[in-house]
């Protein structure tokens, strides 16, 4: 019988559900996803363009599809479409007595809208609606960047009842923008007559990626004391964007949807791997321990939570004041928080945007390949 690493038990126990974010064919074909599932505690999964760039780059698992679909005549935008669904449905199916179990809670599988649709809510709109209808599962997520024009598509994608992971967010500012995106789509679902209690979202608040830029300006701001706070903000940032979540379900506007079956929009700890060595691996878990969260891990840092993670508690509640004092001081050094932030952003969608052209060029050369 199969037991439960005890450091990701204690995690999930503590209240935080652990996602895996990754995602192939192999990963679901050979059972991997099923063993994670059964020894990591682990209730969901995350994918992202560079996440299905490398599975097809990398895996034979998707030779047959593709011969299928150059058979038919299939252009590449739908081979991508297609393969990418197929994976995710069916890591919706593996999870799907997760969800059973949690009501709808975990069990989530997330899938991108095409990150060259970023900047057009209409376009992410008709997106998010085909790849829901695709994946066909009660519990996909679909993700939507929060970039600006990405807000009223994060409402009117719930509106329609399609439930929502939003990702790249990386300013408090911008997550107060979400958490209103998320219950303005609510109050339309409710009052477009969707039944609340099925609709889930989570916001995926961006870890790591803050320090690296942020460090990256303090080493170069030679201010005094600016050495002593790298490795800081990463973590101050995602337990001030809590305090947010918190302050905002004790809003009688919460209340209201609460009370006709909303579920509230959990925060997700994403880019969780620390990529700086000075750092504990474990970093971006262990410091971000609270009731009603998500951390989605690479498969290398949920490894290193279950061979050496301490898992102590609740590491963000007490911290909003030591949070605080770190931004203020990295802004004294000369670090602008708003130019961070919005770097990061532009950054984020960039990245994934070359890594869906990189995942349309390998889709191609392999249709090229099958015919």
């Amino acid at each position: 019988m199969t037991e439960q690493n005890p450091n990701t038990r204690a995690l999930s126990e503590a209240g935080v559900s652990i996602w895996l974010d990754d995602l192939s064919r192999e990963r679901i074909a050979t059972g991997n996803l099923v063993e994670l599932i059964e020894t990591r505690s682990v209730t969901g999964v995350t994918t992202n363009p560079s996440i299905f760039a490398a599975a097809l780059k990398n895996g034979r698992a998707y030779a047959e599809q593709l011969a299928h679909l150059v058979a038919e005549g299939a252009d590449l935008d739908r081979a991508v479409f297609e393969l990418t669904t197929r994976d995710v449905q069916a890591a919706c199916d593996l999870l799907a007595p997760v969800y059973q179990a949690t009501g709808g809670v975990d069990g989530r599988v997330s899938i991108e809208v095409d990150p060259r649709s970023a900047r057009d809510a209409t376009k992410t709109v008709a997106e998010a609606k085909a790849l829901a209808k695709a994946v066909d599962r009660p519990n996909v997520l679909v993700k939507i960047p929060a970039t600006e024009e990405g807000l009223p598509a994060i409402t009117a994608t719930l509106a329609s009842g399609i439930s929502v992971n939003v990702t790249l967010i990386f300013s408090l500012t911008r997550y107060r923008e979400v958490l209103n995106a998320w219950l303005l789509g609510l109050e339309q679902a409710h009052a477009a007559g969707v039944d609340l209690s099925t609709l889930h979202s989570v916001a995926s608040f961006f870890v790591s990626r803050v320090d690296s830029e942020v460090d990256r300006r303090l080493r170069e701001s030679g201010a005094e004391g600016a050495a002593g706070l790298t490795g800081q903000a990463g973590l101050a940032n995602a337990r001030l964007a809590y305090r947010i979540f918190t302050e905002t379900l004790d809003t009688e506007r919460w209340r209201v949807v609460e009370a006709a079956g909303a579920h509230a929009q959990r925060p997700l700890w994403a880019s969780t791997g620390t990529k700086d060595p000075a750092l504990p691996d474990t970093a971006y878990v262990t410091g971000l321990v609270a009731a009603g969260t998500v951390n989605t891990m690479p498969e290398k840092t949920l490894e290193a939570l279950a061979d050496h993670g301490e898992v102590t508690g609740d590491t963000i509640t007490a911290g909003y004041e030591e949070a605080d004092r770190v931004l203020d001081a990295i802004g004294h050094a000369g670090v602008d928080y708003n130019d961070v932030v919005a770097a990061l952003e532009a950054e984020g969608v960039e990245k994934f945007v070359t890594s869906w052209q990189e995942l349309l060029q390998t889709v191609s050369t392999a249709m090229k390949d099958a015919s």
